[in-house]
């Protein structure tokens, strides 16, 4: 189901961008040349976003014989996941937190926090690590760098809107609808990235729950490491490398959780009580 509504949100951002183009420069100009800057924008990110997010968190490798417990957890997850042993990387920060990268399994990045390490029991972190490896598996980087395409598009082609005046297929201007387009087409953009994201946070939830057969122990995990990173966030988190990790890094509750790039810990923990009934 949630691999459906992510196609269903891509074919969104693409029909929202299509529209956009087409109202701008009914030829289709315009929405070749925005797409054109966004592939050139994400090909960086995407060739070389593991090897930026971890300079950007301080993290340094880790070999089998400095953490050889998570070396053994990841590598049973891999195994089952039929996908090569990720590399791993640790993260001296206290408060716990994990994340995955990189653009396919061959080139897969999973790093953890000292904190986690000292919080979770091997139970918990296995379904932690379960859930990371579920993003490697789904191909996560690949649809977020899509979608960043997709979004980026927009942004510059709402922008445009401000100076360039819509016009018809009979050459008549419409200012209103370039306002319009200024206004609530980054806004539209940004629900729907937002809505991908917690889509794949669910899959990959399913999928930590379905690997490691105990879906209340990654319940567990979220609703322990979700608090103290309420208390604590993360030293060096930032909103852009936030989505990354398996609980939101930074402080945010209210009406700032409408456009967070994760669903309510509540909720997750919830949907993981719900299959764990069913598994019985």
């Amino acid at each position: 189901m949630n691999q459906f509504k992510t196609l269903i949100l891509i074919a969104m951002l693409t029909g929202l961008l299509v529209w956009i183009g087409d109202m701008l420069y009914p030829g289709g100009q315009g929405l070749l040349m925005a797409l054109a800057i966004a592939v050139v924008m994400n090909f960086v990110s995407y060739f070389y976003s593991d090897k930026i997010v971890l300079a950007s968190y301080g993290a340094r490798p880790l070999e089998q014989q400095d953490a050889p417990d998570l070396y053994l957890l990841v590598s049973r997850i891999a195994q089952q996941a039929n996908i090569p042993m990720p590399r791993l990387a640790i993260i001296q920060d206290d408060t716990p937190n994990a994340f995955a990268t990189g653009r396919n399994p061959n080139h897969a990045v999973v790093a953890v926090t000292t904190g986690i390490l000292q919080l979770l029991s091997d139970a918990e972190l296995e379904g932690v690590l379960a859930h990371e490896l579920g993003h490697v598996v789904h191909r996560d980087i690949l649809l977020s760098s899509i979608a960043s395409v997709l979004v980026q598009a927009i942004m510059f082609m709402s922008r445009m809107a401000m100076w360039v005046t819509p016009r018809d297929e009979e050459g008549r201007t419409n200012p209103l609808v370039g306002l319009l387009i200024a206004i609530f087409a980054p806004v539209s953009a940004m629900v729907l990235q937002l809505a991908l994201s917690r889509s794949r946070e669910y899959l990959a939830d399913e999928y930590s729950a379905q690997v490691t057969g105990r879906p209340l122990e990654l319940a567990n995990a979220l609703e322990r490491i979700s608090g103290l990173n309420q208390v604590q966030p993360m030293r060096d988190a930032q909103p852009a490398t936030a989505h990354m990790m398996i609980v939101n890094p930074l402080r945010g509750g209210g009406l700032m959780g409408l456009f967070s790039t994760h669903p309510p810990i509540q909720a997750r923990i919830e949907r993981l009580r719900a299959m764990a009934s069913r598994m019985r």
